[in-house]
C-alpha cells in the first residue's frame, strides 16, 4: 500500500528526459501529471533530444503538446569516452541553473543513462527529492548498469518493474518503505497509444514493408572489448541470410562509439533501398507499431527485453549489453558472431509462427502510471536525510 496524506497540494514535479527511448517510456506519466489538477508539470529536456545528429527529437515532444520548461544543451558531438565525461560536466552546469530557477518539489528520472546521472547528481546536491524508475535491474555489458545503481543511491523513492528488482534496491541499502513494485511503465504505451496497422505504418514511412519484416536497433557495448563496427557488420551479414524479410533499422543512442555505426547503417540502406528502411528515430507510435507488427526484434536494445514480449514479438538479443536483465522466454540470446545470430533469428521466427501461447512478460503489471500518479498526489515529498538500510544478518 502507498502512504497516505491529508494535506492540500499542488506539487511541482520536474520530469527529466534526455533520450528518445526514455521519453517514450515516460509519455503517459508526463501526460497524466500535466492533466492532474493537484500536480504542476515541469518538463526538462536535454541530451540527444536537442541534437540534429540524433533526430532532434525535441520536435516530437512539442508535437505531443507538452510545454517545455527547460532545454539544457549538454551533448558534445563526440564519439569518445572523454567526450561523454565532458558532456556530463556541461549537463551539471545547465541543470543547476534550470533547477534553481524552477524550484521543484521533486524530480523524476528513469533508467540508467549518463544524462540522467548528471541530472540526479545536481538534484541531490540541491536537496531536491528524487523519484527513480526502473532501479534494481542489471545490464552487465554496459556502464549503464553502474549508473543505474548510482541513481538508486541518489534517490528518495523507487518505482521498480519486478519483485526481483525491488529486492535488489533494498539490498543496495534503500528502506523497503520507499521501494514500490509497480511493473514497467513503458508497457502502458502498448495498451493506451493508438498504434498503427501495417498499412498505416507503411504509409507513414512511405516504405513497403510487405508481410514480413525485422525491427533492428544495435547500440555499442560500453563495457565490452568487442569492436562495435565489426559486430554490427556481423549483424548485417546475418540479416543477409534472410533476404525475404524487409528491415527497419533505427540509429544507436548517443553512447561513445555510437556515431561510428551510423555510416554503416546508412550505407547498408543505400545499397538495399527497397529492402531496408533506416531512420534516426521513428517516434514512439511508429516504433511501437513496428515492434508489434515485426516478425522479430533484433539487436541489443532494452525495448526487445521489456516491451517486445507484451507486443507478442520474439526478440533476438545480441551480445552482453543486456546480460543479467530479467527476460521472458520469448527472448533468444546469442553471441555477436554471424552463425550465432542466424541461429537465434531462426528460433525466433519459429516461435512467431508457433500456435503455442506466447510467453508471459515478467515486467507486466496493470496501470503503472496510475499507481505513480496516486503516489505523487497522496504522499508528502520533502527533503530528507538518507539513511542506509542494513539487511538483517543471519546469526
Amino acid at each position: 500500500l502507498l502512504p497516505q496524506a491529508d494535506f492540500i497540494m499542488p506539487k511541482k514535479i520536474s520530469v527529466f528526459t534526455g533520450t528518445r527511448a526514455e521519453y517514450g517510456l515516460l509519455y503517459w506519466l508526463i501526460n497524466d501529471i500535466q492533466s492532474h489538477p493537484d500536480l504542476d508539470l515541469q518538463l526538462i529536456v536535454s541530451g540527444s533530444h536537442l541534437s540534429p545528429e540524433f533526430g532532434q527529437t525535441i520536435s516530437f515532444i512539442k508535437n505531443d503538446g507538452f510545454s517545455i520548461d527547460a532545454e539544457v544543451e549538454m551533448l558534445l558531438s563526440s564519439d569518445s569516452a572523454v567526450g561523454t565525461c565532458k558532456s556530463l560536466g556541461l549537463g551539471i552546469i545547465g541543470y543547476a541553473d534550470a533547477l534553481h530557477r524552477l524550484q521543484p518539489d521533486c524530480v523524476i528520472v528513469l533508467g540508467d543513462r549518463y544524462e540522467a546521472l548528471a541530472f540526479a547528481q545536481t538534484s541531490f546536491i540541491l536537496r531536491i527529492p528524487i523519484i527513480h524508475l526502473h532501479g534494481g535491474e542489471k545490464t552487465e555489458g554496459a556502464y549503464d548498469d553502474s549508473i543505474r545503481h548510482a541513481l538508486t543511491k541518489f534517490s528518495t523513492f523507487h518505482f521498480v518493474s519486478n519483485l526481483e528488482h525491488q529486492t535488489r534496491v533494498v539490498q543496495l541499502g534503500e528502506s523497503p518503505e520507499t521501494v514500490f513494485n509497480v511493473g514497467a511503465i513503458g508497457l502502458d504505451n502498448i495498451n493506451r497509444l493508438p498504434l498503427l496497422n501495417l498499412q498505416e505504418l507503411q504509409k507513414s514511412l512511405n516504405f513497403n514493408l510487405g508481410e514480413k519484416f525485422f525491427l533492428v536497433t544495435y547500440h555499442p557495448v560500453t563495457l565490452g572489448f568487442s569492436d562495435a563496427q565489426q559486430c554490427f557488420q556481423n549483424l548485417i551479414n546475418a540479416l543477409n541470410s534472410f533476404p525475404e524479410y524487409k528491415i527497419i533499422i533505427t540509429y544507436p543512442n548517443a553512447d561513445d562509439g555510437g556515431r561510428a555505426l551510423i555510416p554503416l547503417i546508412e550505407n547498408y540502406a543505400k545499397k538495399n533501398p527497397t529492402r531496408i528502411f533506416c531512420a534516426a528515430t521513428l517516434g514512439q507510435i511508429r516504433y511501437l507499431s513496428a515492434l508489434k507488427l515485426a516478425t522479430v526484434v533484433i539487436g541489443n536494445s532494452s525495448s526487445g527485453i521489456i516491451e517486445a514480449p507484451s507486443a507478442g514479438t520474439p526478440t533476438v538479443n545480441i551480445g552482453i549489453r543486456q546480460s543479467g536483465r530479467l527476460q521472458a522466454k520469448s527472448v533468444f540470446n546469442c553471441d555477436e558472431n554471424i552463425t550465432s545470430i542466424i541461429e537465434a533469428i531462426q528460433k525466433a521466427i519459429q516461435l512467431k509462427s508457433s500456435s503455442n501461447p506466447f510467453p508471459e512478460n515478467p515486467y507486466f503489471q496493470k496501470d503503472v502510471t496510475r499507481q505513480i500518479i496516486d503516489f505523487l498526489v497522496k504522499t508528502p515529498i520533502k527533503p530528507q536525510l538518507k539513511i542506509f538500510h542494513d539487511l538483517e544478518q543471519n546469526q
